[in-house]
C-alpha cells in the first residue's frame, strides 16, 4: 500500500503534507491526461471490487464456520467489565488500522484527498461492526454496545488526525508475548500460537506511539523514526470476569508501560517493496526497553519488552 506522501493530489485539492511542509492549495489545477484518468478509474474499480469480494468471503466464512450453532433473537450483553477492557483496546486498534489502510488505498486509487479521508476513515467501523450483529444472535454471546463504541472511536481517531494533519502522528500499536495462562484454559485462550495471539489477553499489550518530530519546528534534529510510547496490558486473566478468576485463586491486574518505538515508516529507503513492508509492520510495537508500573508489584524495568 502506498503512503499519502507518495500519491499526487487530484486537481484543485489540498495536497497531503510531507514531514516538512504544510498542505497547500494548488494555484493552477493539474491537467488530467486520458491515460492517468483511466489508471485512476482502473485502480478504484480494482480496490472496490477486491474489498467487496474480501468482505463477502470473510462474513460468509464466519456465518458458515463460526456461527453455526443455535440462533436466538437479537440481544445485547454488557461485556465492559471483562478482560480488564483489553478486548476494547483490540477493537480500537483494529478499526484504526483498517481505516488507515483504507484512506491510503483510496489516495493510491486517485480519489480526492477530502473523499479519501471521509470515506476511508470509517471502513474500520464498517468492517468490524457486523460481527456484533452475528454475536447478537448467538446464545453464548450477545451484541456489545461497548465493542461498537470502540470500533467507532478507532475510526474517529484516524479521521481526526487525517483532518488535522493529513497524516498519522499518534499511532496505536500492538505487541504480544506467549504466557502460561493459555495452558490453563486452551479452549478459550488458545491451544496453538495463532489462537493465542488473538485470544490470550495476558500476552497482549496496546500502545500509543507519538511522532514527536512532527510537532516540532521544521529543521529540528529529532530523529523521526524514534518515538516515545505508552502501553497498557493485564495479567492473571483466565476467565472473563473478576469473580470467576477470584474463585480460581486469580487476581487480575492492569499494567502500564513507558517505552520507545521505532517508526518503520520513517526509515529511509528507495525500495518500493521495503516501503510497503515497513508500512504493514508499522502496526506493531517492536521489542524495546520498558518501564512498567502495576498496582500489585509497583515499578519494574524490562531490558527488552515484547
Amino acid at each position: 500500500m502506498a503512503g499519502s506522501a507518495q500519491t499526487p493530489p487530484g486537481p484543485g485539492v489540498v495536497a497531503a503534507p510531507t514531514a516538512d511542509r504544510a498542505p497547500v492549495l494548488s494555484a493552477t489545477p493539474t491537467p488530467i491526461t486520458p491515460d492517468s484518468a483511466a489508471l485512476r478509474r482502473q485502480r478504484l474499480r480494482l480496490l472496490v471490487g477486491g474489498t467487496a469480494l474480501g468482505y463477502g468471503v470473510l462474513y460468509t466464512g464466519l456465518t458458515t464456520a463460526w456461527y453455526t450453532g443455535e440462533r436466538v433473537p437479537l440481544h445485547w450483553f454488557n461485556d465492559l467489565p471483562e478482560w480488564q477492557q483489553l478486548d476494547k483496546c483490540g477493537h480500537f486498534w483494529g478499526s484504526f488500522q483498517e481505516s488507515r489502510g483504507a484512506v491510503d488505498m483510496l489516495r493510491w486509487a486517485g480519489m480526492s484527498e477530502k473523499k479519501a479521508i471521509w470515506y476511508g476513515s470509517f471502513v474500520g467501523f464498517v468492517v468490524q461492526s457486523p460481527i456484533e450483529i452475528l454475536d447478537g444472535f448467538d446464545p453464548a454471546y450477545g451484541a456489545s454496545a461497548t465493542d461498537l463504541a470502540a470500533n467507532f472511536l478507532g475510526s474517529a481517531g484516524l479521521l481526526a488526525q487525517q483532518l488535522a494533519w493529513h497524516d498519522v502522528r499518534i499511532m496505536p500499536k500492538w505487541s504480544f508475548h506467549l504466557t502460561s495462562y493459555a495452558a490453563q484454559r486452551p479452549n478459550v485462550l488458545g491451544s496453538n500460537v495463532p489462537e493465542r495471539l488473538l485470544k490470550d489477553y495476558n500476552g497482549q499489550t496496546y500502545w500509543l506511539c507519538t511522532d514527536v518530530g512532527a510537532f516540532l519546528k521544521p529543521g529540528n534534529r529529532w530523529p523521526r523514526w524514534l518515538q516515545p510510547a505508552v502501553g497498557y496490558g493485564g495479567q492473571d486473566m483466565v476467565y472473563n470476569d473478576d469473580g470467576t478468576n477470584a474463585a480460581a485463586g486469580l487476581r487480575p491486574y492492569r499494567q502500564f508501560y513507558l517505552s520507545v518505538d521505532v517508526d518503520l515508516r520513517r526509515i529511509p529507503t528507495r525500495s518500493v517493496v521495503l516501503k510497503r513492508v515497513f508500512y504493514a509492520l508499522s502496526i506493531f510495537h517492536l521489542p524495546a526497553p520498558a518501564l512498567e508500573y502495576n498496582p500489585r508489584n509497583g515499578f519494574g524495568f524490562h531490558g527488552l519488552y515484547y
